[in-house]
């Protein structure tokens, strides 16, 4: 990671800077004028509901810097496009995708739970040794990590940063939140971390779908070059003959991607 010296200032996203305006002025008029604090509780109102709005809207950049897609540079050496698999590491089906990755000479960004790659040592060095990324998705995967504090915020990415860099010797570069929803406190901690902020252009929701034609359809459907898609290793959904759909799909995904000439990447190379 970047020493703290050398990071970039952290500067709040416009929606942010807005929000701060609007909470000083609705403050002011209530004490200005009395019979106005209605109104300023009612924009006080307006603003919280946009900001939740937009922490529940995991692509979107209004409460600070989130790829959705790759950067335009990273299509330098012709059409790229980047798979990602949240989740794991599953002593179960983690091994499993990498023969697949491997097979069809693949680099995929595994964005990992803490407490997992803590659990799972041997398996997170597999992961790198085989050329993959692992990035940060939290220590503990909470289904309220949207509503932490600062500190707790800061806490639990912190937490996985050292759990991840202390098994792999590597320490990420890139956070997803899980599910992909924050809250406006997230912003700043990544930047004090040296932590981008990554979600996805499309996902196939195959955590909770079983169907494999319609998690596939979801991740192929307007394919392009720059993409990020998302799938999960970790808590992946199961066929109606018990397979996990993660290894129904991610062939023929993978021989899709090869047929459109896209070549996977992870994100750290399209950050280079």
């Amino acid at each position: 990671m970047q020493s703290i010296a050398t990071r970039p200032r952290w500067r709040p996203a416009p929606l942010l800077l807005a929000s701060a305006g609007v909470h000083g002025g609705a403050a002011a008029l209530a004490l200005a004028e009395a019979q106005l604090w209605p109104w300023a509780l009612g924009a006080v109102a307006l603003n919280h509901a946009l900001l939740t709005a937009a922490g529940l809207w995991p692509r979107s950049r209004l409460l600070g810097s989130n790829w959705t897609r790759l950067p335009a540079a990273a299509g330098a050496g012709g059409p790229r496009i980047a798979l990602t698999l949240d989740d794991g590491p599953d002593p179960q089906i983690t091994p499993r995708v990498l023969e697949l990755l491997a097979r069809h000479g693949v680099r995929a960004t595994f964005f990992c739970i803490g407490e997992r790659v803590g659990a799972h040592r041997a398996l997170a060095r597999e992961l790198i040794a085989a050329g993959h990324a692992i990035e940060n998705h939290s220590q503990r995967h909470l289904a309220h990590f949207a509503l932490l504090g600062p500190q707790r915020l800061r806490a639990e990415i912190e937490r996985a940063q050292e759990t991840i860099a202390g098994v792999t010797g590597e320490a990420p570069r890139f956070f997803r939140a899980p599910a992909g929803l924050r809250s406006p406190f997230l912003d700043p901690v990544l930047q004090r971390l040296g932590l981008q902020l990554a979600s996805w252009t499309r996902r196939g929701f195959d955590t909770v779908e079983h169907r494999c034609e319609r998690v596939l359809g979801a991740l192929t459907r307007d394919l392009a070059d720059g993409d990020i898609l998302l799938l999960h290793d970790g808590h992946a959904a199961r066929t109606r003959a018990g397979a996990p759909v993660v290894l129904e799909v991610l062939p023929r995904l993978l021989a899709a991607l090869a047929a459109a000439n896209l070549t996977p990447v992870t994100l750290r190379e399209a950050l280079a």
